[in-house]
């Protein structure tokens, strides 16, 4: 294969994988929602790690079925933006924004967070490695979850939590350091496919600590 061919596969399988890999959030939340959970966690890798002690799909089938049978009666998750970064050919990483509408039998309520993603390419097809929920709030339709600080999960029947919506991200911090940093020089663009990596500094993936136990009736 001449190096200009070597090129342009390479291209076009880059474009197929961000088709791919863009589907994945959206089928992700039209599993969840219609409680598929067969169809959701065969999105997922096959050894995904579900907990310390458990691992694979039928564990992750489980754990989804137990946190969605609680007291929520339906949802609809709205994803909206997507930007994905690859590591390598077989491996990329991404950020989504989710927009949700969850029924209880009390309340309406509505959320807002985003999901830092890895995914990985396996026999040619592209599945879900890790995903990293962060929340920015959860809160009563009627209710928005004004004051409090950082902590705006306000489930009913559950204590206020926060949800690592914006601690994933150095700049934030720095937003409020008390510094201008207005006068520093621009950073240079971020190389092609590496704007998330970018955006948070080189992080590690952020340890996100919700409790998703039902609320109490």
């Amino acid at each position: 294969m001449s190096e200009e061919m070597q090129r342009l596969y390479e291209r076009v399988d880059r474009l197929e994988s961000l088709d791919q890999i863009r589907q994945l959030p959206a089928k992700y939340a039209l599993c969840v929602d219609m409680r598929d959970f067969d169809s959701l966690v065969n999105l997922f890798t096959e050894d995904y790690r579900v907990s310390k002690t458990e691992s694979g799909r039928a564990a992750l089938k489980k754990w989804y079925a137990n946190v969605l049978r609680g007291s929520l009666i339906g949802s609809a998750h709205g994803i909206n933006g997507h930007v994905i970064d690859f590591e390598s050919p077989d491996l990329a990483t991404g950020l989504v924004y989710s927009r949700n509408d969850l029924e209880h039998p009390n309340v309406w309520m509505h959320e807002i967070m985003c999901y830092l993603d890895r995914y990985e390419r396996r026999d040619g097809i592209w599945y879900f490695q890790r995903r990293t929920p962060l929340y920015w709030f959860q809160c009563d339709a009627l209710n928005p979850p004004i004051g409090g600080g950082e902590a705006k999960l306000r489930w009913e029947g559950m204590e206020w939590q926060t949800g690592g919506f914006h601690s994933a991200f150095p700049t934030w911090a720095e937003f409020w350091d008390g510094v201008d940093h207005s006068e520093e020089p621009v950073r240079p663009p971020a190389p092609l496919f590496r704007f998330i990596n970018e955006l948070r500094r080189g992080a590690g993936n952020p340890k996100v600590r919700i409790d998703t136990s039902a609320p109490k009736e």
